[in-house]
């Protein structure tokens, strides 16, 4: 199974941010959509990191009282692990574990964003995936015997 499979079912909207808006702006966002990272985007719409809610948290660690008054461009992490369409699912997952992510933006080849899959999706999408393979198994069985 492919990443395109997951956009197909669960839709290519990513939420996003500019470089000014704030932590509660961010949180606000994150928790009115029940998400757990939003994209940061320039002036010109161009993508220039992530914020999640590791970002916010690893903040508050470390600023503390100074966290109310970051942006966008404090918390996030510019470097972003990408997928594409095409990529198969457990190469997707093979990479969130060694990178350490949650999240990916689903990019095509030209660079266009057309999506984003979290974890919680590829690893959805994984026991669906395997979930099927034991059915079909269970049937050629069945029909063999």
């Amino acid at each position: 199974m492919i990443i395109a499979h997951i956009l197909r079912d669960k839709g290519s909207h990513v939420f996003s941010v500019g470089l000014d808006d704030t932590t509660a702006d961010i949180a606000r966002t994150l928790s009115h959509h029940r998400i757990g990272a939003v994209l940061v985007h320039g002036a010109t719409g161009s993508m220039l990191g992530i914020v999640s809610e590791r970002d916010i948290v690893r903040a508050m660690a470390s600023a503390g009282d100074a966290l109310a008054g970051m942006t966008a461009k404090d918390l996030m992490t510019r470097v972003l692990h990408t997928v594409t369409p095409r990529t198969l699912i457990c190469d997707a997952l093979a990479m969130i574990t060694d990178r350490r992510v949650r999240h990916l933006p689903v990019l095509e080849d030209d660079g266009s964003l057309v999506g984003m899959v979290s974890i919680g999706d590829l690893v959805k999408a994984r026991i669906a995936e395997a979930e099927l393979e034991t059915s079909e198994l269970r049937n050629y069985v069945t029909s063999a015997g």
